[in-house]
This record gives structure tokens, C-alpha cells and sequence, in this order.
């Protein structure tokens, strides 16, 4: 960890289409002292966002430039096809890239999708927003490919969607500079990939030994000592019971057979020639 002052809140951003309230409500259960305090911002300006210190992390659209980044992807999105409800792409459940081959494909300035070319025929102008290609679509002019997430974000009543099953996807992270890792991102990365409460995964052995000393719980790089030695004397007890009774029972055997067979001759000798 580098930073050994925290801030008194953890700021993050997070782009369109991302809703981050389940990890919210996690981060308040569990780190009820520190506020976390959540920042709109596009996927074009997230990255000075985290870079300017305006955030402590940020949930954003990949790729990132991992140089100066530290990313931990969290899930794909499955893109659709935005069109009028009485469109023909409704017909079918899900498309392919080669139905739109004739649809003239909306490209906003500030798509997700990462196309090297968009499907279909290019519009006159590119829409500046996501949002207005919604609009467009709306007005009959074409249609808009999208992470499902956005589709959802700029829903109307007029629109409907579909699948894309051959599209390119667009992944989110969780995603802070390399050089800002301190102990509530640490925090954070562990809410996002569902450690529990309890975990010490990630965490400083101090803070864990702490902890562990706090609920009484045994460290996880502790040995058990009391279990330890009762199955060692176990393992002793049973060796040298068993050790021990195959040298008696050995000797005693030997024995008792000496004895028998003196008994044997004494026998014989007894009995009339």
C-alpha cells in the first residue's frame, strides 16, 4: 500500500450503464466509517478523472491503458440492436451483424463498442451522444448498437431491442492507478469480487492478526498448536502401543512355548516304554 493517510470519503466514478448500488450498500455495511461518494462520468473523461485525483477508483468501460492503470474486469455486457417496436428485426428473438447489412447503423462520437466498422450503412453525421442516436432511432432514421446496460439507461415506450449474437462486447473493471493502491481500494477490490466479511485476503498480516486477536477467530497463518500436539501424542500413544505389544506379545509367546514344550517332553518321559 502506498498512501498511509486516508481520505476521509472514497470517491468513485463509474461510466453510463454501470449502476453500482449493490456495491455501495456492501462498501456501507462494511466500512460504515468511511463515505463513499459516487461520480458520474463518461467513458472518454473516466480515466483524467482517476489520473486528475478527482477519484479513488472507478468502474469503467475497457479497454484501459494498462501502463498507468490497474484493472480488475468484472463482466461482459451483451450487446443488442435498438429499433422501433414495429420494426422487422422484432420478427426474430436475436440477429446477426449480416441482418443489418441493409439498416443504416447509428456510430455516436462516443460509442463503447470499439468498431473498426460498424455494420449496415454509415448515417449522413455521426450523433455527438449516445443519447441522441436514441433520439434518431426513435425519429425512423436508423438504428443503434449497444451494451445491453444502455439500451436499459435510454429506454422509451416507442423502442424495443434485440440481441446481437456477432457483435463486439464491451467489458466493465474496476480500475484505479497503479500508483494510488491503498488500503480502501484494497477494501473496495474485495467487495467487488465477493470475499467475505471475514476475508484477510489482500490484507496487511498486522491488520489480519489484528482482527483475528479482536474476534478471537484463529489467524489463517497460524498453526493449530493444542490440535497439533493431541495428534502427534495420538500418533505416539498408538506407535508405542503398538510397539509395545508386539514385543510382549512376542516374548510372552516365546516363552509360553518354551515352557509348553518342556511340558511335552516331561509328558513323554511320564508315559510307560
Amino acid at each position: 500500500m502506498t498512501g498511509s493517510v486516508e481520505p476521509p470519503s472514497f470517491r468513485l466514478a463509474y461510466v453510463p450503464g454501470v449502476t453500482p448500488d449493490k456495491w455501495v450498500r456492501i462498501w456501507n455495511e462494511r466500512v460504515p466509517d468511511v463515505p463513499l461518494s459516487l461520480t458520474q462520468t463518461t467513458p472518454a473523461e473516466a480515466a483524467g478523472v482517476l489520473l486528475g485525483g478527482d477519484a479513488d477508483a472507478g468502474l469503467v468501460r475497457l479497454p484501459v491503458d494498462r501502463t498507468v492503470f490497474s484493472a480488475i474486469p468484472l463482466y461482459t455486457e451483451t450487446t443488442v440492436v435498438v429499433v422501433p417496436k414495429d420494426h422487422l428485426v422484432t420478427a426474430a428473438d436475436e440477429v446477426t451483424v449480416e441482418d443489418l447489412g441493409d439498416e443504416i447503423v447509428l456510430h455516436p462520437l462516443d460509442d463503447v463498442l470499439g468498431w473498426e466498422r460498424p455494420p449496415g450503412r454509415p448515417a449522413l453525421e455521426r450523433p455527438a451522444t449516445t443519447a441522441d442516436a436514441v433520439e434518431l432511432v426513435a425519429a425512423g432514421i436508423g438504428v443503434l448498437l449497444v451494451p445491453l446496460s444502455l439500451a436499459r439507461l435510454h429506454h422509451r415506450k416507442d423502442l424495443t431491442y434485440r440481441t446481437v449474437t456477432d457483435a463486439p462486447e464491451s467489458g466493465v473493471a474496476l480500475c484505479w492507478p497503479e500508483d494510488a493502491h491503498t488500503d480502501r481500494v484494497e477494501d473496495l477490490i474485495g467487495i467487488v469480487r465477493g470475499r467475505t466479511v471475514n476475508s484477510t485476503r489482500g490484507r496487511p498480516a498486522a491488520t489480519a492478526r489484528q482482527q483475528d486477536e479482536r474476534t478471537g477467530a484463529p489467524h489463517a497463518g497460524r498453526k493449530p498448536t493444542a490440535g497439533g500436539r493431541a495428534g502427534g501424542g495420538g500418533k505416539s500413544g498408538a506407535k508405542g502401543g503398538a510397539r509395545s505389544s508386539a514385543k510382549g506379545g512376542a516374548r510372552g509367546g516365546a516363552k509360553s512355548g518354551g515352557k509348553g514344550s518342556g511340558a511335552g517332553k516331561g509328558g513323554r518321559r511320564g508315559r510307560p516304554r
